[in-house]
């Protein structure tokens, strides 16, 4: 396994490369990676997992300068999971004239969701995927399901612009109480920790009210908001979407995702499930 941390050497080394599946991560891996890991390993004959904390998706406040940099741990996790290369660059490297000045820019649902408590957030994602896209020139790239609202961005930027790259969607990895697995888990403590997993447990309740044939979609995400407010999260939202292209849900509409995102404390958790009537 190779670490490379320049874009001339990333591309040279692409050049003697068969197939490429991209793993694009922020570093500080769990086991929720491991599985984007394995999966991409299905795919293509080598595996590239880019390590990047990208500056830009992060808004004012919000967790840049805490958020973990643990390259050589991340490694040592990497190493025996058949990783042809990490892909690590620093910020002067990937942002050499500091301030970006073309940006890629998503549609309105950018706006929605997630992107109305973090302005400009998924700009930043899809600039530094695009980024990643032109380095590597993968194949194929795996995102999880948990950042639903992302992989659907990143898939239209994918069919917009033309990415020579199949958009690989990998499940989200849960610990055995039910709670997604994310980097900023590590940010709760005990308490929050063993109370986190509701955020999940009211998600269920919402698709298995609808599923039993509920259709109130509105007053199902109001109990769910106020079950969480009630006991001690500040909810930002909890919304049943069309789960293909995440318009408001309809009555009649078959594929469904119930998405919420909370703060514990002061941790920002994030989760949906998707409904099939």
């Amino acid at each position: 396994m190779q670490i490379i941390h320049t874009i001339e050497e990333l591309r040279a080394w692409r050049r003697q490369a068969g197939s490429v599946a991209l793993v694009p991560t922020m570093g500080n891996l769990h086991a929720g990676h491991l599985a984007l890991v394995r999966e991409a390993a299905k795919h293509a004959q080598q595996v590239v997992v880019s390590i990047f904390v990208n500056r830009l998706q992060f808004g004012q406040g919000e967790d840049f300068d805490r958020y973990p940099r643990t390259l050589e741990q991340d490694a040592a996790k990497l190493a025996g999971e058949g990783v042809a290369v990490i892909f690590a660059p620093d910020e002067h490297e990937l942002y050499p004239h500091v301030a970006q000045q073309y940006n890629v820019e998503p549609p309105n649902l950018q706006n929605e969701l997630c992107g109305a408590f973090r302005p400009g957030h998924f700009r930043g994602v899809a600039t530094v995927v695009a980024k990643l896209f032109n380095i590597v020139q993968p194949d194929y790239a795996c995102f999880g399901k948990k950042d639903y609202q992302q992989l659907a961005i990143i898939q239209g930027m994918v069919d917009d612009l033309n990415f020579n790259v199949k958009i690989v969607p990998v499940d989200i990895g849960r610990a055995e109480d039910g709670l997604a697995l994310s980097s900023r888990n590590q940010y709760l403590s005990e308490a929050e920790r063993r109370q986190a997993p509701q955020l999940f447990r009211e998600l269920q309740a919402v698709a298995q009210a609808v599923e039993s044939g509920s259709r109130d979609y509105a007053g199902l995400e109001k109990q769910a908001v106020a079950n969480l407010a009630q006991s001690g999260w500040q909810v930002d939202y909890v919304e049943i979407r069309h789960a293909g292209n995440l318009q408001v849900a309809h009555v009649g509409d078959k594929e469904l995702v119930v998405l919420a995102a909370a703060r514990l404390g002061n941790t920002r958790l994030i989760d949906n499930i998707v409904i099939r009537l």
